[in-house]
């Protein structure tokens, strides 16, 4: 793989998994995920933990980092929006 290639792959990981940062701050400052779609990050992070195991069985490090991250990240939120639910 050349070297442009995956520079390009890891910016890609990087920008897409810090896109998730600002959504669990923002969670957990509030203490709220009300307006979170659980449905949209049940999907996410099944998405993301088969993208995760596609990047092993290819052994690409880029998605390995950004899908394992992101998973960590979309489950936390999924995990927010079970312990911050109204009564």
């Amino acid at each position: 793989m050349s070297l442009v290639v995956a520079a390009i792959g890891y910016i890609a990981a990087v920008l897409t998994t810090a896109a998730y940062v600002p959504q669990v701050v923002h969670v957990f400052r509030r203490r709220s995920a009300d307006d979170i779609s659980t449905a949209m990050y049940i999907a996410m992070t099944c998405g993301v933990g088969c993208w995760f195991v596609y990047g092993i069985l290819l052994g690409q490090m880029p998605i390995i980092l950004a899908n394992g991250t992101v998973f960590v990240l979309a489950g936390t939120v999924l995990y927010a929006k079970a312990r911050f639910r109204r009564a």
